[in-house]
């Protein structure tokens, strides 16, 4: 195990530098600077070239880089070109919102994904099956910031339960702060709970169709018993790893819908960013976000190899991603 997890962090540490250098270099051949952006079109260059030189946009890249990475490794993120403050506290103070609007999303996909993924294995070609299927496919099919609107139009506008947008703040009380989190994590959670309970009706069926799971049919345990204490247990290894990689896409794919509800979280920064050229705050935060993922990854294949030994003996180093992969072709044959 101990030379499974050497490897494994060698390979994170492998990818987050490839990616930090990706993104470094994406940005660096974007046409403009943020001096120009700061500065206007109407800039004399003697007063562009000395703003150039004061963010040290005038240094080799090679050396920016390097430094960069330095700044990453003690804690120093940087300052923002626009709003002149630390990134580091940017990015907290956004942080604060996404976690836990990924963390009630995640809540709502996995209670509601999981339950009717059973119903569907166990009801296979009945009425509670085609449901599910039904709301797998049409949950992968419409966009989150379109059921965002819809949540909007229904519980906002017309029911007036839920503010259509905003953030009270934290020190406003939790209550009001979670309030305004419930739709928008609404609205991230219905996605993936369709995936995840197609993932779990097929990870189901695949368990229930084992030897010993008709053994201990022929062995007169109770229904309960089988489905509860054998067969749901196996079949959640796979599910376990998509759970782990909605959770990482939670925290970084809610851009669209931070935006939608107005939320000052880590989407809606990555966003003004954008629009802004503040680029420095660009590349933390993707880089960042890829990190945050990059990890994610890595827990979830420790966590299989904990309990699935394959990957740690070199059978398959990804099994993990490919059970997810089964699952789907499992599910479309169960169909």
């Amino acid at each position: 195990m101990l030379s499974y997890l050497v490897r494994r962090l060698v390979q994170f540490a492998g990818t987050l530098l490839a990616a930090s250098l990706v993104v470094f270099l994406a940005l660096e051949f974007l046409p403009g600077d943020a001096a120009q952006v700061l500065l206007g079109t109407e800039a004399s260059a003697d007063t562009l070239a000395a703003l150039r030189e004061q963010l040290g946009l005038d240094r080799p890249a090679a050396g920016r880089y390097l430094e960069w990475l330095a700044g990453f490794a003690t804690g120093d993120l940087g300052t923002s070109h626009i709003y002149g403050v630390p990134i580091a506290g940017m990015l907290g103070d956004r942080l604060a919102i996404s976690l836990p609007l990924a963390l009630i999303a995640f809540a709502l996909s996995t209670a509601i994904a999981i339950p009717l993924g059973i119903l569907a294995a166990t009801h296979r070609g009945g009425p509670g099956d085609w449901a599910v299927i039904g709301f797998a496919q049409i949950g992968l099919a419409v966009p989150n910031f379109w059921f965002a609107i819809l949540l909007i139009l229904v519980f906002a506008v017309h029911l007036g339960l839920f503010a259509s947008g905003g953030f009270p703040g934290w020190e406003g009380g939790i209550g009001p702060a979670l309030r305004a989190l419930v739709l928008p994590a609404a609205a991230l959670a219905l996605s993936e709970a369709a995936i995840l309970s197609r993932v779990t009706r097929s990870a189901m069926l695949e368990t229930l169709g084992q030897d010993y799971i008709r053994t201990a049919r022929a062995k007169g345990l109770s229904r309960g018993r089988i489905l509860f204490g054998h067969a749901l247990r196996n079949a959640m290894i796979p599910v376990a790893t998509i759970l782990g990689l909605q959770f990482a896409f939670l925290v970084m794919g809610a851009v669209i819908v931070e935006n939608v509800f107005y939320l000052p979280g880590l989407g809606r920064l990555l966003l003004q960013s954008i629009f802004q050229r503040d680029l420095v705050v660009v590349r933390d935060l993707v880089v960042l976000l890829s990190g945050f993922v990059i990890l994610v990854n890595l827990l979830v294949d420790l966590a299989y190899a904990a309990i699935d030994p394959r990957p740690r003996a070199g059978v398959q180093d990804g099994a993990a991603h490919g059970a997810a992969h089964d699952g789907f072709a499992h599910d479309g044959a169960a169909a």
